[in-house]
């Protein structure tokens, strides 16, 4: 069994952020877990157990409600060892179709609220001198697909800000995993979860299949949270946990394909890259 922590998770009302949430649970450790409703939260947890589960009611795009969550935590159950940024949503359509608010929006949640979380948890873990963010991003940040030009940015940010955030907080004894899964069963394709607008510009046909094949896909994902959310929790109990963490066998096959086809560009054009530079 793991040895029991302090977990603060955004976005734990449903899909993988609840799976996770409860699986912590069943598992001793303590959780403050936020959501825009409190109630909802609770319910959809279904333990009241104000011993070990905190739920917060936290607007994630207001940094002094994000701290007063902080300070709650704190005096519920003294100390914060692991930070989940969980909350976010899908937006699928063309970047042309997507009104210009709904991309600021979307950033607002995936991106800039994940940032200001980590802001405000850090000063407790560097002063603990001890400390674990995982962040969740998405194989859609590395290897995008037609359609999800705009979700696939949120997300490519989300795994460069980890990368980063891993070399400056590593003194201080904090480790950063960002956690990038392919399809998996949460409710991602459901109208909660996403956002999306349907391509009325003639042409497109690439986004328009793949549209029609996500969406048919709802429901039939290979990728099973409960199994993502016991692997996350163990991360925890790892010495040295990966920075990047692939999550089910299409995003393995993908990051590998891109991998591959990065590298050789790469190579084809090195003489062109290394020209750039001042003669010796």
């Amino acid at each position: 069994m793991n040895s029991t922590k302090v977990w603060y998770v955004t976005g734990a009302s449903q899909g993988l952020g609840l799976t996770l949430v409860k699986k912590l649970l069943d598992n001793g450790h303590r959780v403050a877990a936020t959501s825009r409703n409190a109630q909802t939260l609770k319910q959809a947890v279904g333990l009241i157990d104000t011993d070990r589960f905190l739920p917060l009611a936290v607007d994630l795009s207001n940094p002094d409600c994000i701290e007063e969550s902080i300070r709650e935590t704190l005096k519920a159950f003294g100390q914060i060892d692991v930070l989940v940024n969980n909350a976010g949503y899908g937006m699928a359509g063309t970047v042309e179709e997507i009104e210009g608010q709904k991309i600021r929006d979307i950033f607002n949640v995936n991106v800039l609220a994940a940032i200001d979380v980590t802001k405000a948890v850090l000063p407790v873990m560097r002063g603990q001198g001890s400390g674990y963010v995982i962040n969740i991003g998405s194989v859609a940040g590395f290897v995008g697909a037609p359609g999800w030009s705009v979700y696939s940015a949120t997300k490519a940010a989300i795994a460069a800000f980890s990368e980063v955030l891993a070399l400056d907080v590593e003194e201080f004894g904090i480790k950063v995993t960002v956690v990038e899964p392919s399809g998996f069963r949460t409710g991602f394709l459901t109208t909660g979860s996403l956002a999306f607008t349907e391509s009325h510009i003639e042409g497109y046909q690439a986004v328009k299949n793949a549209q029609q094949r996500y969406l048919a896909a709802d429901g039939k994902q290979p990728g099973d949270p409960e199994k993502a959310s016991e692997i996350i929790m163990n991360l925890t109990d790892l010495t040295e946990p990966p920075l990047h963490l692939y999550l089910g066998e299409d995003a393995y096959k993908r990051a590998s394909e891109k991998l591959g086809t990065m590298t050789a560009e790469l190579e084809k054009w090195k003489e062109v890259t290394i020209a750039a530079d001042f003669e010796s």
